[in-house]
């Protein structure tokens, strides 16, 4: 899939809607659904989520990165915060879900590893820039 700068950004600005919508549920809903500690644990991951969505506008409108940087960037964002973000809101719902989730556990680590490795990946690309 090609991936452009265009739809980096309109991935990023759905993203970041979706936080909103995902926060919101969490300062208004889940407090009264979930103990406290949940409630953080499902916060790191909406936090997460928004750090790499704003990331990722960045990263499209960003003219001095390369398309392959751009790329690489975006799929272990995206990836990292499908893992760790969304298997942190699961984990979170344990208690209300009629399933254990806790299989998900490990999946969390892997997100976090890809986030960093699109930090790295960035880094790397902005590096090696001819620009």
């Amino acid at each position: 899939m090609k991936i452009s700068e265009k739809k980096i950004m309109l991935w990023a600005a759905v993203l970041a809607a979706t936080t909103i919508a995902i926060g919101a549920f969490g300062a208004h809903a889940l407090e009264r659904l979930v103990p406290e500690d949940a409630v953080a644990s499902f916060e790191t991951g909406v936090r997460y989520q928004m750090y790499h969505a704003l990331a990722l506008l960045v990263v499209g409108v960003a003219s001095h990165i390369s398309v392959a940087t751009k790329k690489w960037v975006f799929f272990f964002f995206v990836f990292g915060i499908l893992l760790f973000s969304g298997s942190i809101y699961i984990l979170s719902l344990k208690t209300v879900l009629p399933f254990s989730p806790t299989f998900l556990g490990p999946v969390t680590p892997i997100g976090g590893l890809l986030f960093i490795v699109g930090w790295i990946r960035l880094a790397y690309g902005l590096l090696t820039n001819k620009r």
